[in-house]
């Protein structure tokens, strides 16, 4: 019966690495979204007041910068206090098996046992995995973590600044290449395709309706952008 357990135990790490795999995927995906609908309200709201390219290249440059900067540091931040806690959990743990092994291997079988084992399969489960890996056990049980894996938060931060930086770049290409008269709707239009691309790749990861996402991505990139230009045109007017 015991060896029944282990491929199951297996499927689990193994369902819990692509989970991080996929979250990560995800945060990619939102990270470009943010940076494309961010840079494009900026880039067309100075746009609505003036036509200089240089203008536009300096704001959108300076958008992409600010931006990804902002984005890896709050990534980092969070990631951080994330690990610290997780580290503070199993220092608490590791504490607990050295002090209280007995209860804590009780605490392991009723684990098992809330899960839907015997309490006899339960209680052996409990004690082949503490003698194989106590910690990671308990970890996996009891706190719903890898031991031996956590996030780096500087891996988080690169991902980050660079998923923005992507997203940022579309809308500032769009706005700077094309000709005076063209600037808006081509940006506009590049903004709807990479927004309904975003937003149904981000909820084809998460398992929402893409249909859906992808739809308020655009609707709320296009009120950025509309909102943006009138302010931009405003203000344009009023200085010149």
């Amino acid at each position: 019966m015991a060896e029944a357990t282990a491929p199951h135990d297996g499927e689990q790490h193994h369902h819990g690495r692509l989970a991080g795999r996929l979250n990560w995927l995800r945060a990619g995906v939102l990270g470009a979204n943010d940076g494309i609908i961010s840079t494009a309200g900026l880039v067309v709201g100075v746009a609505g007041a003036t036509t200089d390219r240089d203008w536009l290249l300096l704001t959108g440059l300076a958008g992409l910068v600010a931006g990804a900067f902002s984005m890896a540091g709050g990534e980092y931040t969070s990631v951080s206090a994330q690990r610290d806690t997780e580290q503070a959990a199993l220092a608490q743990e590791r504490w607990e098996l050295e002090h209280l092994p007995g209860e804590e291997l009780t605490e392991l079988a009723q684990i098992y046992e809330q899960k839907g084992l015997s309490p006899a399969l339960a209680a052996q489960v409990a004690r082949e995995l503490t003698a194989e890996d106590a910690l990671a056990a308990h970890a996996e049980a009891e706190l719903g973590i890898d031991a031996d894996e956590h996030t780096s938060p500087w891996q988080a931060a690169f991902s980050s600044f660079v998923s923005f930086a992507l997203g940022a770049a579309l809308p500032l290409l769009a706005i700077v290449l094309p000709p005076p008269t063209a600037r808006v709707p081509v940006t506009m239009a590049t903004v709807v395709l990479a927004l309904a691309l975003t937003g149904y790749a981000g909820a084809r990861l998460g398992g929402g309706r893409r249909s859906r996402a992808a739809a308020r991505a655009v609707v709320v990139g296009l009120l950025t952008m509309a909102v943006a230009y009138a302010v931009g045109s405003a203000l344009g007017v009023s200085v010149s």
